[in-house]
């Protein structure tokens, strides 16, 4: 089972929508029991970076995700959520993330042609050899809703990159840890073969 976990950040449906057409089971909670019985968590989100780190504490899902990365179970975080797995972001200055991995949040910058939030389908340059794009093809086309983008600290964990105002990591794979800032769920049938390349990879420290 797939917990999908809930705090109150929204966009929660259509990924238990996307994963219930592929097949696999997968439930909307925040109850430690459910967390500590699924094979894998899918950290969705959307909203602004500081009040979502406030709720992933006051629900103390910070201490799950922190768990289940200790215990190797497979993570993946979704645009905010991808964001809220690094260090900080500019949108909050002084909001701690959740430090499971190096990075920042930086804004997009103010670029004449470019709207901001970048809202729209983007192509990706893929690298790594990340385990979601198996199957993908080359130059993966997927659908990006943000104003923040992550700059990693180890280019060594991007598995994929876009353009947009600037360099921006799309998607990372460190262990089992794994995140996009675009929208799998909304990606059409590339987005639904990552979902279903996160739901075949196994978890634990091996």
């Amino acid at each position: 089972m797939i917990a999908i976990l809930d705090y109150d950040a929204g966009n929660l449906k259509s990924v238990e929508k996307a994963l219930s057409y592929l097949g696999e089971e997968s439930k909307i909670t925040r109850d430690r029991q459910e967390v500590e019985k699924a094979d894998k968590l899918i950290l969705p989100g959307v909203g602004s970076f500081g009040a979502a780190m406030e709720q992933l504490r006051k629900y103390e899902i910070d201490k799950m995700l922190q768990e289940a990365a200790a215990a190797g179970k497979p993570i993946l975080g979704i645009c905010l959520g991808l964001q809220l797995l690094f260090d900080d972001s500019e949108e909050s200055p002084g909001v701690e993330g959740l430090h499971l991995l190096k990075g920042s949040i930086l804004r997009i910058p103010d670029t004449k042609g470019l709207k901001i939030p970048h809202i729209g389908w983007n192509s990706l340059k893929l690298q790594n050899n990340g385990r979601l794009f198996e199957g993908t093809g080359t130059e993966p086309y997927v659908y990006f809703v943000h104003s923040y983008y992550l700059k990693a600290e180890d280019e060594g964990i991007v598995t994929a990159s876009t353009e947009y105002g600037a360099h921006i990591h799309a998607s990372i794979e460190q262990g089992n840890l794994f995140a996009c800032q675009f929208h799998p769920e909304k990606s059409s049938e590339t987005g639904l073969r990552i979902l279903s390349n996160f739901a075949r990879i196994q978890g634990g420290n091996g």
